[in-house]
């Protein structure tokens, strides 16, 4: 295979995530040709909604997938937090490359912590699992919706239409703006996304010389950890309706997994946590999934029930 074709959406961000993993596959791959297919999504298209209220993070994978189906590109890149649970039939997830800075970011041209923000203070973030959190800490915030790429969503905290702005870490250092962070929302106290922080390949299941390829990418680290968060997510059927965190890292004995299931309306957050081997993070994340049912996520996952 001489020529290698990433789907990626358009974004700085997602062309900066795509060129990223072409530099690593031509290194890793010499006389590779590897080229970006840049494409525009319907998530990318409607950013006037909350995600949860047009269809979910699916929506960021549908174009690149069909072009994959097409054979106008051979993988795709993606936040591995924009990933759905259950991939759509035909493709896997080829590699996870290491993750960066997994933690939640606090961004405000005035203040330096969330604490420090005046009571009424209007904070942008259309997540659900940022909301129920901030809600459980400073229940007196005005909490809107703010949508579109890192670079707009910037734009509009400069704008003074917000008093601060949460994105993700790893989102704002990719393209050099970490001097933008005022603070870091870190785990254990506050959650980031399941999987935040990781970039991942998807391929079409049976191409394996695409699968060959890369295979040198992977971090089997970050694959364990993420692999653990996304199966309590699985557990608990969770989308972008329902504001659920998750984060597992490495420990001297295996591996340690904290999980939240929150309400964004109230503040009301349920959490768990346990510690398992590193050869089994699925059956930690359904163990942890298991504890915050059985401590009422439940309630907030299935209000009607």
């Amino acid at each position: 295979m001489n020529i290698l074709r990433i789907a990626t959406r358009q974004s700085a961000l997602a062309l900066w995530q795509a060129e990223h993993v072409a530099a690593r596959l031509r290194a890793l791959h010499p006389g590779l040709v590897v080229e970006l297919v840049p494409m525009t999504t319907r998530g990318d298209q409607i950013i006037d909604r909350p995600l949860a209220a047009i269809g979910g993070k699916g929506l960021f994978l549908k174009e690149l997938e069909v072009a994959m189906l097409e054979e106008r590109a051979d993988l795709a890149v993606h936040s591995f937090k924009d990933v759905p649970m259950q991939l759509e039939h035909g493709f896997a997830i080829g590699a996870v490359l290491e993750r960066a800075d997994a933690a939640d970011a606090f961004i405000s041209n005035q203040h330096t912590r969330l604490a420090e923000l005046p009571r009424g203070a209007r904070v942008g973030t259309s997540s659900l699992r940022r909301q129920a959190q901030l809600r459980a800490l400073r229940p007196d915030l005005e909490l809107a919706d703010l949508r579109g790429n890192v670079n707009t969503r910037l734009a509009k905290l400069d704008a003074s239409e917000y008093a601060a702005i949460i994105l993700a870490c790893a989102g704002i250092e990719r393209l050099g703006l970490g001097e933008r962070i005022a603070a870091r929302l870190a785990a254990p106290d506050w959650l980031p996304a399941v999987a935040q922080g990781a970039i991942a390949v998807e391929c079409r299941i049976g191409d394996s010389s695409v699968q060959d390829l890369l295979r040198g990418l992977d971090d089997a680290d970050t694959h364990r950890c993420v692999a653990a968060e996304r199966a309590m997510n699985l557990e608990l059927h969770g989308s972008c309706n329902v504001p659920i965190a998750g984060y597992c890292v490495e420990t001297e004995t295996g591996l340690a997994l904290w999980g939240l299931v929150g309400d964004a309306s109230t503040g009301r957050l349920v959490r768990a946590e346990a510690s398992g081997p590193r050869d089994a993070p699925e059956a930690l994340g359904r163990e942890v999934a298991a504890l915050l049912r059985e401590r009422g996520a439940d309630a907030i996952l299935h209000p009607q029930g």
